[in-house]
């Protein structure tokens, strides 16, 4: 794909989501604030949308500030997100985020990359889609289906998704910046999966060089 092309792609795909699901952490940024946001983005990582979503729903129902995360214990925490990966872990990391959000930001969500990168269990992802989603700032979030599309499509040549992000700092138009995330996310999930992607059904594979495709339908 040239970059000239790039317009007429996230048109396309913009129309294209109306019919695909959106993606757990999106529809969460849309009912609830920052906090909820950046755990249900902890919550996510290696685990489905739909566990992300139920887990998320459970925790919500029982602390949505991290005051009142703070007052649950260990255990009743491990049991609302669970079957989450690595669920125990998350919620250790989840009670120290809470006590240096209230230690050090007045019980508030940083509004900055550098200071949520300082959050434990908070890395380039979860940070810049905290961000945007949050905070409604500019940020290029990246994971799997970000670099493996951003690649397949020949828009990009990188070999990991944080050198996905620093490339698309440079190349990416900043107005995409904040809907590049959520377009590939849905697409991924939808149609350009890892394996097989649904290429006869694709919206903009004209413009796809199908780098490392051998197998579609």
């Amino acid at each position: 794909m040239k970059s000239a092309d790039l317009s007429a792609v996230l048109r396309r795909l913009r129309k294209a989501a109306k019919d695909w699901h959106t993606p757990v952490v999106v529809e969460i940024s849309h009912q609830h604030g920052p906090f909820s946001v950046l755990v249900s983005c902890l919550l996510s990582l290696r685990t489905r949308d739909e566990v992300t979503a139920t887990a998320s729903a459970r925790l919500f129902g029982l602390a949505d500030t991290p005051e009142k995360l703070l007052e649950l214990d260990q255990e009743r925490v491990e049991k609302a997100i669970y079957p989450v990966a690595f669920f125990r872990n998350k919620t250790r990391s989840l009670f120290d985020i809470c006590r240096t959000l209230i230690d050090q930001h007045e019980g508030n969500v940083p509004a900055t990359l550098e200071q949520l990168l300082k959050l434990k269990g908070v890395g380039r992802k979860t940070a810049n889609l905290t961000l945007i989603l949050g905070h409604g700032k500019p940020g290029i979030c990246v994971d799997i289906h970000v670099h493996r599309i951003s690649n397949r499509w020949g828009y990009l040549k990188t070999k990991s998704p944080d050198e996905t992000e620093l490339v698309l700092r440079k190349k990416l138009p900043k107005r995409y910046w904040m809907e590049y995330n959520d377009l590939l996310v849905s697409f991924g999930q939808n149609i350009c999966k890892p394996q097989s992607p649904h290429c006869s059904q694709c919206c903009v594979a004209e413009y796809c060089r199908r780098v490392g495709v051998k197998h579609s339908r």
